[in-house]
């Protein structure tokens, strides 16, 4: 493996678990974050920490950053002592945010003028799946700069997929971060229903599961409204980040939905009620709230797990 240097900038719920495969993997990681204390049990199992980007950019050859917000990516390659000012033709920045598809190209420009290489690979499969290695990530960028990053990518995940140019991948991932959360809204609704008409819901949730219905919501974050805990790992402000940025290119595009404009409203409602950092599945206790209902039932897991082991990085 050409790449033995790596360096990993963003450790919350999602990067930490990504970083962590990395370190399985007997690779040299060198870690950053605002916040120290998120570093702490990867430094436990090996990780070196760097007390700045600066630190990160020279002892790596690759660079990774995963990041809450479109703004914060920004601020970590354009602020003052950011990567901008300390990449060089030797480095691979791959950027591993769901974020904003024109500022993930004007980004990739200013980098690439310091003569370094950039993909973007946002993933996809919830956190248990970052967990377990098995989570699916979509990459945009030169072909070449797949190949390199490859290596390091199968590391962290199982499916992946080349999407073509940059900003593609950036694209799809909101796609499917909308319709994923369409599905968690509709099966509020849905499993309402089945509460208010008397289905068991245990007896519901199988149903749905075997049925044309059924999809990979249903299978994890019913379980977690079900069972009350709502523990997704995926926060409020995020859904709205995402079903913003879905919002954003149907303007730009001109095309004339309708259910976006309402999905947007209806998280952002979600967001002002419970919190920012509140679960995005506690979106169904503002129905629950209005039916003075709620749709529990005994049986399902507090948080989701995968128990597969790791699968080998494969190229869809």
């Amino acid at each position: 493996m050409k790449d033995k240097n790596i360096g990993f900038i963003g450790l919350g719920n999602v990067g930490s678990l990504l970083a962590n495969r990395l370190i399985k993997s007997n690779l040299n990681l060198y870690i950053y974050d605002i916040n120290k204390k998120s570093a702490k049990k990867l430094i436990q199992k090996g990780a070196i920490w760097k007390k700045s980007i600066e630190e990160v950019v020279i002892n790596s050859s690759i660079i990774i950053t995963c990041l809450p917000s479109p703004k914060i990516v920004k601020n970590v390659v354009k602020n003052q002592d950011g990567l901008l000012r300390f990449v060089n033709k030797n480095h691979l920045w791959i950027e591993m945010s769901t974020t904003d598809e024109k500022d993930m190209v004007n980004l990739s420009k200013l980098i690439q003028s310091k003569g370094a290489n950039v993909i973007e690979a946002p993933i996809s499969g919830g956190q248990h799946k970052a967990e377990s290695g098995n989570i699916s990530i979509l990459v945009g960028g030169n072909l070449k700069d797949f190949k390199r990053a490859f290596p390091v990518l199968s590391k962290m995940g199982h499916k992946i997929l080349h999407c073509g140019k940059l900003g593609n991948a950036s694209t799809l991932k909101v796609v499917t971060n909308y319709l994923a959360s369409i599905n968690l809204l509709s099966l509020g609704e849905a499993l309402m229903v089945c509460k208010k008409y008397g289905i068991n819901l245990n007896k519901s949730f199988k149903g749905i599961k075997i049925s044309s219905g059924n999809s990979f919501v249903h299978e994890t974050e019913s379980k977690l409204i079900l069972n009350g805990s709502f523990n997704v790992g995926f926060t409020m402000d995020l859904v709205c980040k995402d079903v913003g940025l879905f919002d954003k290119l149907t303007q730009k595009l001109n095309i004339p939905v309708e259910i976006s404009p309402l999905m947007v409203k209806i998280f952002n409602k979600g967001k002002k009620k419970y919190g920012r950092r509140s679960f995005s599945t506690s979106i169904v206790k503002l129905l629950e709230e209005k039916c003075k209902t709620k749709i529990r039932s005994k049986g399902f897991p507090s948080k989701l797990i995968d128990f597969e082991n790791k699968k080998k990085g494969i190229i869809i």
